[in-house]
């Protein structure tokens, strides 16, 4: 038992070395972002309700999206990899609009004031939504920022992503894609 301990260790202390290695520069890679895991959302769980106002008051619904693909992202000021996710948000928005994706940007228990301070440094194209007492989040069971979640033009939840993400990678556009052409309840 004691050589699978030892043989254990070793291997974690060989993949951290290897790590190190790697992100360090010498092994002459480029550095490429990890794409966190898509979650499926279970089958059996309904799309919580959206109600939640934008910027000018406007409650926003699902029959507001009647028919189209919606990335929910919620995110915060104070969050690092919510403020880099922006940017790429907004590509993939541009770049999904003719397939009639709608990405909405969740603010989570915010004051006005530090929301409209973060959004005068960095204005964004994206609708925000406000979600102040934080129970759409709970809805959706977000518990760490930024998550994004997916749902089809059914309004049917497909899946959580969590965690920064490079929508404008490969894979993230692809998983768009897939949102977009499949309008059913699967």
């Amino acid at each position: 038992m004691s050589s699978r301990k030892t043989t254990r260790r070793e291997l974690l202390r060989q993949s951290a070395l290897l790590a190190a290695w790697g992100s360090s520069g010498l092994s002459g890679a480029q550095s490429t972002p990890v794409l966190p895991p898509r979650r499926d959302w279970p089958r059996e769980q309904a799309t919580p309700e959206l109600g939640l106002p934008d910027l000018e008051g406007k409650r926003w619904q699902w029959g507001d999206l009647r028919g189209a693909p919606v990335l929910l992202n919620f995110w915060a000021s104070w969050c690092e990899p919510c403020r880099a996710e922006m940017p790429s948000l907004e590509l993939a928005a541009e770049r999904f609009a003719r397939q009639g994706l709608r990405v909405l940007a969740v603010n989570f228990r915010e004051t006005d004031q530090a929301l409209q301070r973060y959004l005068q440094v960095y204005p964004t194209g994206l609708t925000v939504l406000r979600d102040r007492d934080g129970a759409t989040a709970r809805r959706f069971g977000v518990r760490v920022f930024p998550t994004t979640v997916l749902v089809n033009a059914r309004h049917r939840t497909r899946w959580v992503v969590q965690g920064e993400v490079d929508w404008t990678a490969p894979h993230a556009q692809a998983w768009l894609a897939e949102l977009c052409q499949t309008p059913d309840s699967k």
